[in-house]
């Protein structure tokens, strides 16, 4: 499923006809070369009402929306046409939801990523389409704030693989944990504080390379693999030319939440992300 610090704000604007906001694009990358953004100008447009909808047609919207981005490898071969189409299509959503603030219930649990149109996400997709040596599998959000009031915490998971030394698609996780506060209706802002690479599954051409299944496993070959399944290296997520101080964060608009949705855009520059609802993942 790495953001720097904006210095623009892009929040929802409302006047007593309501209104339907394009925010601006979405980053929710993690600091350092994980996923970085630029920042970009935030634009809306404003229309005289919002029309209700039943909840037959806002599903057969979001299955549309689905539709629209299924064939585009989560945003990675998606054409310019394309973009624009799924855009309007995002707008045409957002507006129906804009409004309500943001339920902290319906936001806890795990997220999949579906399509993104933020460069720093694609660059990774692409790397992992052309080098040999890289798989990236699925890409989530994980939110914990069932409890809270006003806040939690958020966790960007990314998972990933080298072909031959560790599982399919799944050889081990990266993750970017985040503590965030809701400062707006629909806005929440985050503050990063670590980088961790966990869950190691090594390949079974490891395993043998180890300790052989022809062999009786020694000690030692039983140590290592051990110590290679329970390894988790955790960087603390610092501002650069201040490492004493935790301070790279930004802010993360929220456009579109219900039980089985969620699209976002990061304040400040990005792209548009696209989520449905996961399986509980257990990090």
């Amino acid at each position: 499923m790495n953001v720097a610090v904006p210095n623009s704000f892009c929040p929802a604007t409302v006047n007593k006809a309501a209104s339907k906001v394009k925010p601006s694009r979405l980053n929710i990358s993690a600091p350092g070369n994980v996923f970085q953004g630029k920042k970009i100008q935030c634009s809306a447009i404003l229309s005289a009402k919002v029309t209700p909808v039943s909840e037959f047609e806002m599903e057969t919207k979001k299955h549309h929306l689905l539709t629209t981005i299924q064939d585009t490898q989560r945003g990675l071969v998606a054409t310019a046409d394309e973009r624009a189409i799924i855009e309007e299509t995002l707008v045409n959503l957002e507006g129906y939801n804009m409004v309500a603030p943001i339920d902290l219930v319906k936001l806890d649990g795990t997220w999949r990523l579906q399509y993104t149109s933020a460069p720093d996400v694609l660059i990774l997709l692409e790397s992992s389409a052309r080098l040999p040596f890289l798989q990236v599998g699925q890409i989530f959000q994980k939110f914990e704030c069932r409890d809270q009031s006003n806040g939690g915490i958020i966790r960007n998971v990314v998972r990933w693989s080298i072909p031959s030394l560790l599982e399919e698609q799944d050889g081990a996780t990266l993750l970017v944990s985040a503590k965030f506060d809701v400062v707006s209706a629909r806005n929440i802002y985050l503050q990063f504080e670590e980088i961790s690479v966990q869950n190691i599954k090594i390949s079974d051409e490891l395993q043998s390379f180890i300790a052989p299944a022809v062999l009786p496993r020694s000690f030692l070959s039983l140590q290592i693999l051990q110590f290679i399944r329970t390894l988790k290296a955790q960087i603390p997520v610092t501002s650069p030319g201040n490492p004493g101080r935790q301070q790279v964060g930004g802010l993360y608009y929220l456009s579109y939440l219900d039980g089985n949705m969620l699209i976002g855009r990061a304040v400040g520059g990005g792209g548009v992300f696209v989520f449905t609802k996961a399986q509980p993942l257990d990090l």
